[in-house]
């Protein structure tokens, strides 16, 4: 029996930066007070989502990875909670930026960095203006409590990148989030539900467990206001979801999940043993013509 306890948080964020880490630092030591060994906090949670806008000036929000003042941070309370940490940012790296992750293990290492691999494009998500595609590749970290794959936000509607993060060997998925309205389309649109189901089709497919970190809160931008709903979750790892968020309130959702017996469902449930890679070379193909 090997059980991890995992949090999932929202919170809103507001224009004072000091303000949003230190929150998500008391959200991250509430957690761990409660058990948690991982908690995952939402994309960018440093300042509000800047990415409603096209706007020069918010290039200037970005920081290196090497010596970052909030990883550092993050780091010496990771330790000093011993939890695990991803830990979201926007990346500064000579003429390129991108949008990252570091992963923080529970001693205060940091072991690495993933860059977003998909970018969207759209009303309220302009992230092509600011963010060059992820050139990481995707990654598995071998932390002190279990093998994490890391996403970012859109990356989560890719069933590929679950799929190469399993055979990698992720024992759990986390997705740092920032969605909400969809200004170009009707408003009565909502797609919290399609968002969930997306992420638990990776649990299913997978028979791993998926953790997913949304903000919350209505942010004002140049042009566009938009809404960002929550529903932050915990799945399992067979697709339910075991712990929920609301869509307006500070929470911090914790689940505790048996990875040993995931391996086992895995094991004889047989999805892995039953691939047939000599028939998936059209994947590799925009329009399938091959």
């Amino acid at each position: 029996m090997r059980e991890i306890t995992f949090a999932a948080t929202q919170m809103a964020c507001s224009n004072n930066s000091k303000d949003n880490i230190d929150n998500a630092v008391s959200l991250i030591e509430q957690a761990a007070k409660k058990g948690a060994n991982v908690v995952l906090i939402q994309e960018l949670f440093e300042h509000q989502y800047f990415c409603k806008d096209q706007k020069e000036e918010f290039f200037k929000l970005a920081v290196p990875f090497k010596d970052n003042p909030t990883i550092n941070l993050m780091s010496k309370v990771a330790k000093e909670n011993n939890v695990v940490l991803p830990i979201s940012f926007f990346e500064k790296a000579n003429k390129a930026y991108f949008n990252s992750a570091a992963m923080i293990d529970s001693d205060g290492t940091i072991l690495g960095k993933y860059r977003k691999s998909h970018i969207p494009d759209g009303p309220g998500y302009q992230e092509k203006f600011y963010f060059n595609p992820g050139n990481t590749g995707f990654k598995v970290w071998d932390t002190k409590f279990c093998k994490i794959g890391l996403g970012i936000c859109w990356d989560q509607w890719f069933p590929e990148a679950a799929r190469i993060m399993a055979l990698q060997g992720a024992e759990v998925l986390l997705y740092p989030t920032a969605i909400g309205g969809e200004p170009d389309n009707d408003e009565d649109f909502d797609s919290s539900d399609m968002w969930q189901k997306a992420m638990i089709g990776h649990s299913a497919t997978n028979q791993i467990p998926v953790v997913a970190s949304n903000r919350i809160g209505t942010e004002k931008g140049l042009e566009i206001t938009n809404f960002f709903y929550g529903r932050s979750f915990v799945a399992d790892y067979t697709g339910n979801i075991i712990a929920e968020g609301s869509r307006d309130k500070e929470e911090i959702l914790l689940a505790t999940i048996d990875l040993d017996k995931a391996e086992s469902l895995r094991n004889v449930w047989g999805i892995f043993r039953d691939r047939r890679t000599d028939l998936y070379q059209t994947l590799l193909d925009l329009d399938g013509s091959e």
